[in-house]
Protein backbone atom coordinates (compact mmCIF):
# COMPACT_ATOMS: atom_id res chain seq x y z
CA UNK A 1 0.00 0.00 0.00
CA UNK A 2 1.20 3.52 -1.01
CA UNK A 3 1.80 6.33 2.12
CA UNK A 4 -0.38 8.77 0.47
CA UNK A 5 2.15 11.49 2.52
CA UNK A 6 4.98 10.26 0.56
CA UNK A 7 3.13 12.03 -2.81
CA UNK A 8 3.10 15.71 -3.55
CA UNK A 9 0.36 17.85 -5.59
CA UNK A 10 1.94 21.48 -6.76
CA UNK A 11 0.11 24.33 -5.81
CA UNK A 12 1.00 26.55 -8.59
CA UNK A 13 -0.04 30.08 -8.31
CA UNK A 14 -0.78 32.43 -12.11
CA UNK A 15 0.16 36.59 -11.69
CA UNK A 16 2.01 38.83 -14.01
CA UNK A 17 4.24 41.69 -14.05
CA UNK A 18 2.17 43.92 -14.67
CA UNK A 19 1.10 44.07 -11.00
CA UNK A 20 4.53 44.88 -9.65
CA UNK A 21 6.82 43.29 -6.93
CA UNK A 22 5.22 44.66 -4.27
CA UNK A 23 1.67 42.86 -4.91
CA UNK A 24 3.61 39.79 -6.69
CA UNK A 25 4.75 39.65 -3.00
CA UNK A 26 1.56 39.47 -1.29
CA UNK A 27 0.66 36.98 -4.25
CA UNK A 28 3.35 34.61 -3.34
CA UNK A 29 2.48 34.86 1.23
CA UNK A 30 -1.13 34.87 0.24
CA UNK A 31 -0.26 31.57 -1.54
CA UNK A 32 1.87 30.06 1.00
CA UNK A 33 -0.53 30.44 3.82
CA UNK A 34 -3.13 28.54 2.01
CA UNK A 35 -0.80 25.50 1.48
CA UNK A 36 0.36 25.83 4.95
CA UNK A 37 -3.30 25.60 6.45
CA UNK A 38 -4.00 22.91 3.75
CA UNK A 39 -1.00 20.80 5.16
CA UNK A 40 -2.69 21.46 9.08
CA UNK A 41 -5.31 20.31 7.69
CA UNK A 42 -4.62 17.08 7.18
CA UNK A 43 -4.75 16.51 3.45
CA UNK A 44 -4.33 12.78 1.98
CA UNK A 45 -0.93 14.35 0.40
CA UNK A 46 1.49 16.51 0.46
CA UNK A 47 1.21 19.90 -0.89
CA UNK A 48 4.09 21.43 -2.14
CA UNK A 49 4.42 25.64 -2.57
CA UNK A 50 5.72 26.44 -5.85
CA UNK A 51 7.25 30.60 -6.48
CA UNK A 52 4.12 32.39 -8.59
CA UNK A 53 4.36 32.01 -12.19
CA UNK A 54 4.62 35.44 -13.97
CA UNK A 55 5.87 34.33 -17.57
CA UNK A 56 5.44 31.70 -20.68
CA UNK A 57 9.03 30.24 -19.84
CA UNK A 58 8.22 30.21 -15.70
CA UNK A 59 4.74 27.49 -16.43
CA UNK A 60 6.47 25.55 -19.32
CA UNK A 61 9.68 24.66 -17.29
CA UNK A 62 7.23 23.96 -13.83
CA UNK A 63 5.03 21.36 -16.59
CA UNK A 64 8.63 19.97 -17.76
CA UNK A 65 9.27 19.52 -14.10
CA UNK A 66 5.73 18.34 -12.82
CA UNK A 67 6.05 15.57 -15.97
CA UNK A 68 9.66 14.16 -14.49
CA UNK A 69 8.94 14.44 -10.87
CA UNK A 70 7.91 10.92 -9.53
CA UNK A 71 6.34 12.03 -6.56
CA UNK A 72 4.48 14.65 -8.28
CA UNK A 73 0.82 13.42 -8.88
CA UNK A 74 -0.37 16.39 -10.08
CA UNK A 75 -1.37 20.56 -10.33
CA UNK A 76 -3.43 22.53 -8.32
CA UNK A 77 -3.89 25.42 -10.10
CA UNK A 78 -5.21 28.98 -8.88
CA UNK A 79 -4.78 32.12 -10.75
CA UNK A 80 -4.49 34.73 -7.57
CA UNK A 81 -4.68 37.75 -9.61
CA UNK A 82 -5.02 37.87 -13.51
CA UNK A 83 -2.48 36.02 -15.50
CA UNK A 84 -2.92 35.88 -18.97
CA UNK A 85 -4.18 32.20 -20.01
CA UNK A 86 -1.91 32.95 -23.81
CA UNK A 87 0.96 32.26 -21.54
CA UNK A 88 -0.48 29.20 -20.31
CA UNK A 89 -0.60 27.86 -23.93
CA UNK A 90 2.25 26.01 -23.96
CA UNK A 91 2.76 24.83 -20.41
CA UNK A 92 -0.43 23.08 -20.65
CA UNK A 93 0.05 21.30 -23.87
CA UNK A 94 3.07 19.66 -22.74
CA UNK A 95 1.28 18.81 -19.26
CA UNK A 96 1.22 14.77 -18.73
CA UNK A 97 -0.22 14.93 -14.88
CA UNK A 98 -3.25 15.48 -13.66
CA UNK A 99 -4.64 19.07 -13.59
CA UNK A 100 -6.77 21.28 -11.09
CA UNK A 101 -8.19 24.05 -11.47
CA UNK A 102 -8.98 25.89 -8.51
CA UNK A 103 -11.22 28.93 -8.21
CA UNK A 104 -11.27 30.61 -5.52
CA UNK A 105 -10.24 34.01 -3.73
CA UNK A 106 -7.90 34.34 -0.76
CA UNK A 107 -10.69 36.72 1.08
CA UNK A 108 -13.62 34.73 2.32
CA UNK A 109 -15.75 38.34 2.40
CA UNK A 110 -15.56 41.27 -0.37
CA UNK A 111 -14.97 44.88 1.33
CA UNK A 112 -17.97 46.20 -0.41
CA UNK A 113 -17.90 49.81 1.69
CA UNK A 114 -14.39 50.72 1.53
CA UNK A 115 -13.54 48.34 -1.85
CA UNK A 116 -10.99 50.22 -4.39
CA UNK A 117 -8.23 49.65 -6.95
CA UNK A 118 -5.66 48.55 -4.60
CA UNK A 119 -8.08 46.01 -3.62
CA UNK A 120 -9.05 44.74 -7.04
CA UNK A 121 -5.52 44.67 -8.59
CA UNK A 122 -4.59 41.96 -5.09
CA UNK A 123 -8.28 39.96 -6.02
CA UNK A 124 -8.42 39.44 -9.78
CA UNK A 125 -9.04 35.60 -9.40
CA UNK A 126 -12.53 36.04 -10.27
CA UNK A 127 -11.37 37.37 -13.72
CA UNK A 128 -8.26 35.55 -13.66
CA UNK A 129 -9.84 32.34 -13.43
CA UNK A 130 -12.59 32.79 -15.45
CA UNK A 131 -10.33 33.39 -18.47
CA UNK A 132 -7.99 30.32 -17.18
CA UNK A 133 -10.85 27.99 -17.59
CA UNK A 134 -11.80 29.18 -20.96
CA UNK A 135 -8.73 28.67 -22.36
CA UNK A 136 -8.28 25.16 -20.90
CA UNK A 137 -11.92 24.33 -21.99
CA UNK A 138 -10.89 25.87 -25.80
CA UNK A 139 -7.92 23.45 -25.69
CA UNK A 140 -10.08 20.51 -24.76
CA UNK A 141 -8.23 19.96 -21.30
CA UNK A 142 -9.47 17.23 -19.19
CA UNK A 143 -8.69 18.57 -15.32
CA UNK A 144 -11.04 18.88 -11.82
CA UNK A 145 -12.46 22.38 -11.04
CA UNK A 146 -13.36 22.81 -7.35
CA UNK A 147 -14.91 26.55 -6.90
CA UNK A 148 -15.41 27.78 -3.44
CA UNK A 149 -13.83 29.27 -0.26
CA UNK A 150 -10.38 27.71 0.27
CA UNK A 151 -11.40 27.70 3.91
CA UNK A 152 -14.58 25.49 3.38
CA UNK A 153 -15.43 22.19 4.40
CA UNK A 154 -17.16 21.10 1.49
CA UNK A 155 -14.08 22.70 -0.99
CA UNK A 156 -11.39 20.26 0.99
CA UNK A 157 -13.54 17.53 0.84
CA UNK A 158 -13.73 18.00 -2.88
CA UNK A 159 -9.80 18.46 -2.56
CA UNK A 160 -9.28 15.51 -0.61
CA UNK A 161 -10.96 13.22 -3.39
CA UNK A 162 -9.24 14.79 -6.07
CA UNK A 163 -5.70 14.26 -4.69
CA UNK A 164 -7.05 10.89 -3.99
CA UNK A 165 -8.45 9.83 -7.48
CA UNK A 166 -4.99 11.71 -8.69
CA UNK A 167 -2.93 9.22 -6.74
CA UNK A 168 -4.66 6.30 -8.16
CA UNK A 169 -3.87 7.59 -11.62
CA UNK A 170 -0.55 8.00 -10.29
CA UNK A 171 0.12 4.47 -9.24
CA UNK A 172 -1.78 2.83 -12.45
CA UNK A 173 1.07 4.67 -14.74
Amino acid sequence: MTDLRSLEVWFITGSQFLYGEDTLNVVAAHSLQIVKEFDIASMPVRIIYKPVLKTTEEIYQLCLEANSATSCIGLMAWMHTFSPSKMWIGGLKILRKPLLHFHTQFNRDIPWKNIDMDFMNLNQSAHGDREFGFIMSRMRLNRKVVVGHWQDDNVRQSLNVWMRAAAGWHDWQ
